[in-house]
């Protein structure tokens, strides 16, 4: 017995019922044919005039129906109404679902990818067709494409799931909802299911949008096909649509046309263990992670513009038409052709294997409660030894391995070891903080996680994926509650032998997290090319050679002293809290190591200036002794680099500029930047770019946004766009944010906008002002930052401004906040003889002077002020609201 189809109710919001259909179609399963209900541009494109380039065809998942893809179709007709390649989209209502017809009979996965093709046949759809599917529908439409090759053009996939490892279980959540007496009453007896998965949008569903859901399930008689396709869930290998499942999964892992999945990282049943399966089955494919979005990601975040972008970009594979090509392609094929014949590559460790038996000291840690020396010999040889063990674990090119452990010898060895053995380090260091580490080690999904106790706890309590496997030799009892497999030492014990070919050198390297301090820290993908390059342009820059030696205060810093083949110390001090550095520390640093050349973080050489009280005469005297100091990770001004260039008196300061996308692009001395001192240019002066690296400027417009074409202008505020051979690859799993970062920048080579906000000057040196985010758009136009502070922080009694805008776009008033001397104890309006004195130096208005304790910074260089945090804490306060930390 079958149900009639229901018609749609006029006035869901976002659904057009001009799309709406519905068609009897056969099947092949069953005598006669059942009504569906679908979503058809074609009669509308065809009203327009306009001939399809291909099909999309569009399915839902469990328990939503095509109301899921009303953006997709809206937009994609607007978009063919501007002239854009037209895409035909189809999105059905499965049987059983949605508006289709209720059919009385359990439909298995199998039975419904030929459900699709009997759909699909019907339709007379011929190719080009790319295929979309959610939850669910995301198992059918690439099972459809896998059994239809001769129309298939392309696949999209929304959080779905093709594989599920054998001996883990389901989510906890459909595990729940399959329990004997709970799935009917769940899934079909009550709305609960329905419910539950409308819950998971981020941000909340509207109610009319809920209700649009919740239109075809009203009733039980109409929740069935909801509770059969729970049932259908295979969890193991004795449920009847496993081998399909695998059928699907091995068909997928063949396909070779254009692929783009898009995902919610924060949805509790489809997680990333689900897209990394998909990306290990089909590695061509561009992938983005929408961070925050979850399960419901076509609500979550404005899918159907990135696939169109999509489509648009890979329109000649798709449909033998032409169409732009990816930046970021462009750019990989530039570098590739200019790399061909290419010689001269050196690999990371080939000074490590150049003094493979010199007994001289490679590494001195003395963050360790005992100082630890190692020499080359023996680094070199624990490097082959855990390399050799990893090899033998199973460890093998390509995987990527996270190490959650603190810069010293161990991190050094374990990391040279991967890099070695083609491995992909993933560096996410403990400065993010616990939720923002998790996010980082989640995100790019290791598969091996190396660490201390400390880590591997925080991997297991927080169910971080990845082999585990310990620094240290642990009794059976903690391996056992921290899930440990195997630690460094029976690793290295087991090397020993061969290892395996080198990688070549553009095979992926390292995944580097950035700080965070921009919003969600971003994974940032190099090469061993681009590795490779950022040594020499260090090593060239700065004239390292084998007996210069380091002192390395910056995390990213301590891990080249091996590959410039030269020592590096280490000094007492957390790493991942640059403020615990000392200037005593330094200089015993300094001192053990015979290091000429010192790097510290911002946020480290102001506690070294403040506590250099406490050193003592031979102290002072090492310190002399280093002819190189630089300030890395954050630009620094005159005043502070002066202080602490009167610590280390013979020693040429620099203050370079770099991000974790490209580490080193421009630099300027304490010289340099006196020499700017009398220019009318704001900002910090950073200097002009090192060796061949390139910087541009893309102009402002009076928005805000950085719309201009990057030239070498000077005086133009706007976004700087920068190129050098060590630029990193791409963002890991970040398609979009690769695309806005290649946005409009030069053909030839590779570049990337960095977000940063300043000028050129007539000598070519780059003034920084700010980031993007952080420009105040007044009704005067668009205020960088940067300038403004410096005014405010010339005032008598003011350590640290930032300047921040409130009210609404376009008529921004500017916010001075500061960290006063002394400081105060509670948030509040400053004393109003220093607003007067501030307001007094700033050209710019001030609609209010506010003083804070602590100006809120990020966790790993605790200097890049958080002015997106502030602006909304100084709209609050200012507003009446309760007076806070900001």
């Amino acid at each position: 017995m079958t149900d009639a189809v229901s018609g749609v109710p006029d006035g869901l919001p976002g659904l057009d019922l001009r799309f709406s259909r519905t068609r009897s179609i056969p099947s092949r399963g069953a005598q006669g044919a059942f009504e569906w209900h679908y979503l058809d541009t074609g009669d509308e494109l065809e009203r327009l005039g306009v001939v399809p380039v291909g099909t999309i065809l569009a399915v839902h998942g469990n328990p939503t129906w095509s109301y899921l893809w009303r953006e997709l179709v809206s937009t994609s007709v607007q978009s063919a109404e501007a002239g854009a390649p037209a895409w035909r989209v189809v999105a059905v209502d499965q049987l059983d679902m949605g508006f289709s017809e209720r059919t009385g009979t359990a439909r298995s996965l199998a039975r419904r990818v030929a459900d699709l093709g009997d759909f699909s046949d019907a339709l007379g759809l011929d190719g080009p067709i790319v295929t979309i599917g959610h939850d669910w529908g995301g198992v059918i439409s690439l099972g459809w494409a896998v059994d239809h090759p001769d129309l298939l053009a392309g696949v999209i996939a929304l959080n779905t799931a093709i594989h599920h490892p054998a001996g883990v279980p389901i989510p906890a959540a459909l595990r729940l909802a399959r329990a004997p007496g709970v799935l009917p009453a769940t899934t079909v007896g009550t709305p609960a299911f329905l419910e539950a998965t409308l819950s998971l949008a981020r941000p909340a569903l509207p109610e009319d949008v809920k209700q649009a859901y919740r239109s075809p399930y009203r009733t039980a008689p109409r929740r069935r096909g909801i509770g059969g396709f729970v049932a259908d869930i295979p969890a193991d290998a004795s449920d009847p649509s496993t081998p399909d499942l695998q059928r699907i999964a091995a068909g997928v892992a063949g396909l070779e046309v254009p692929a783009l999945l898009l995902w919610g990282p924060e949805d509790p049943i489809f997680s990333d263990r689900y897209l990394d399966d998909l990306i290990d089955r089909m590695p061509h494919a561009q992938v983005h992670r929408f961070e925050g979005a979850g399960h419901l990601i076509a609500e979550d975040r404005p899918y159907a513009d990135a696939v169109l972008t999509w489509l648009d970009e890979n329109g000649a594979r798709l449909t033998g038409a032409p169409g732009p090509a990816s930046r970021a392609a462009e750019a990989t094929d530039v570098e590739a052709a200019s790399v061909a014949e290419d010689s001269t590559f050196r690999p990371l460790w080939a000074a490590l294997d150049a003094r493979r038996d010199d007994d001289e000291v490679a590494v001195l840690d003395m963050a360790s409660r005992v100082t630890r020396r190692v020499t080359w010999k023996q680094l070199d040889g624990r490097v082959r030894d855990i390399a050799a063990g990893l090899t033998r674990i199973g460890v093998r090119p390509g995987q990527r391995v996270s190490v959650l452990i603190p810069p010293g010898p161990t991190l050094t060895a374990v990391i040279y070891a991967c890099l070695r053995i083609g491995a992909v380090v993933v560096v996410a260091d403990a400065g993010l903080g616990v939720r923002g580490l998790s996010h980082a080690v989640r995100g790019a999904y290791p598969d091996v996680v190396i660490g201390e106790v400390r880590g591997l706890a925080a991997a297991r309590v927080l169910g971080w994926p990845g082999t585990r496997i310990s620094t240290a030799r642990l009794p059976k009892a903690a391996r056992l509650a921290l899930g440990v497999h195997h630690d460094l030492l029976e690793i290295a014990d087991a090397g020993g032998g061969a290892l395996p070919a080198e990688p070549l050198p553009d095979d992926p390297a390292a995944i580097l997290f950035t700080s965070g301090s921009t919003g969600p820290a971003k994974g940032v993908a190099y090469t061993h090319r681009q590795l490779s390059a950022l040594r020499d342009v260090l090593a060239e820059h700065f004239a390292v050679t084998g007996e210069t030696g380091l002192v390395t205060g910056f995390a990213p810093f301590a891990l080249l002293g091996p590959a410039l083949g030269t020592r590096s110390a280490t000094p007492d001090m957390d790493v991942s809290a640059p403020r615990t550095l000392t200037a005593t520390a330094v200089a015993a640093a300094v001192r053990a190591s015979d290091a000429q050349i010192v790097f510290l973080s911002p946020a480290a050489i102001l506690n070294v200036v403040a506590t250099a009280d406490a050193l003592s005469h031979d102290d002072r005297r090492a310190l002399a002794t280093v002819r190189t100091f630089l300030s890395t990770g954050a630009p620094i001004g005159a005043p502070l680099l002066t202080a602490a260039a009167e610590l280390m008196p013979n020693a040429e300061p620099h203050t370079p500029y770099g991000m974790t996308e490209c580490l080193l692009l421009t630099d300027v001395t304490l010289a340099g930047i006196r020499e700017a001192t009398d220019a009318a240019d704001r900002g910090v002066c950073v200097g002009k770019p090192i060796g061949g690296n390139r910087v541009l400027i893309s102009a402002l417009d009076s928005d805000g946004r950085a719309t201009g074409i990057p030239n070498e202008e000077p005086g133009v505020l706007g976004e700087v766009v920068v190129s050098a051979p060590h630029l990193k690859s791409a963002y890991d799993r970040l398609w979009l944010t690769d695309r806005a970062a290649v946005r409009e920048t030069p053909s030839a080579g590779r570049w990337h906008r960095t977000g940063d906000i300043g000028h050129l000057d007539a000598e070519g040196r780059l003034w920084i002002e700010g980031r993007l985010p952080h420009v105040l758009v007044t009704a005067e136009g668009p205020v960088a930052p940067v300038g403004p502070e410096q005014e405010v922080e010339g005032a008598a009694g003011v350590r640290r401004a930032a300047v921040v805008g409130i009210g609404p776009h376009r008529l921004r008033q500017a916010v001075a906040v500061v960290e006063t001397l002394p400081g105060v104890t509670r948030p509040g309006l400053a004393a109003p003889e220093l607003t007067a004195e501030i307001r007094r130096r700033s050209a710019l208005p001030l609609a209010a002077v506010l003083a804070v304790p602590h100006l809120p910074t990020d966790i790993r260089h605790n200097s890049k002020i958080d002015r997106t945090r502030l602006s909304k804490w100084a709209e609050r306060t200012l507003a009446g609201g309760r007076i806070d930390q900001p």
